[in-house]
């Protein structure tokens, strides 16, 4: 018998434990296969509410923000980067050639495409996630800028002009905002976190094995 589970994923667009933690939950679905239909919808968290349009260089904010030195900041993205790799994701350095993130950027504008997205169809809205985390780490593009959203969109299926005209409006500003402060109202400070059946949490972008488990086990259980 197959279980249907509503999957809240909160997540940030430049939060790559969020990556990371979608590459993995989709590993654990393919693994529970059949036994399990999932609706997964992506919820918007900022990680930096405040941040200017044009960013900050990515060392001196991870310094400013958690304390700690050049070098850790340094030690932890080859960590991501290993963890990336592991779940099958690349996470490109500013160092390489080609560039890569480099900067972090205000992402406001992108929780409202998806937003909209999720309008048009959640598989779209998956899609732009997924192009969304692309263009960010593994590309060095920006989520605030609407050149790189729109082309986003374009790249997830949706309408590219109809994106566009989103972005240049307020569109679903309130929508976001609404649910931002839901989620913060509730607990949620950190992401990922993905909530099954808006009961059940899973934080942190854990392993495949460890959202396997909690995907059969609430299906058993619900």
């Amino acid at each position: 018998m197959t279980t249907s589970l509503k999957i809240d994923f909160v997540s940030d667009v430049s939060c790559p434990w969020c990556a990371i933690g979608l590459k993995s939950l989709d590993q654990a679905l393919a693994r529970v296969g059949a036994d399990v239909r999932a609706e997964l919808h992506f919820q918007p968290f900022e990680l930096n509410p405040r941040m200017a349009p044009e960013g900050q260089e990515i060392t001196e904010h991870i310094t400013e923000k958690y304390g700690i030195t050049p070098a850790q900041a340094h030690a932890n993205r080859e960590n991501i980067r290993a963890r990336g790799a592991q779940v099958g994701f690349k996470f490109s350095m500013a160092d390489e050639p080609g560039g890569g993130r480099s900067r972090i950027y205000n992402t406001f504008d992108a929780h409202r495409l998806l937003h909209w997205a999720g309008l048009e169809g959640l598989d779209r809205q998956k899609a732009l996630k997924e192009a969304l985390f692309k263009a960010y780490f593994t590309d060095g593009q920006s989520p605030a800028s609407h050149e790189v959203l729109v082309r986003a969109a374009g790249e997830a299926g949706l309408d590219a002009t109809r994106a566009r005209e989103v972005l240049a409006s307020d569109a679903y500003a309130d929508e976001v905002r609404e649910r931002e402060q839901f989620y913060l109202n509730h607990g949620i400070h950190s992401v990922p976190a993905i909530i099954i059946n808006e009961r059940h949490l899973i934080s942190g972008g854990q392993p495949a094995e460890v959202f396997e488990q909690a995907l059969r086990q609430i299906a058993a259980a619900d």
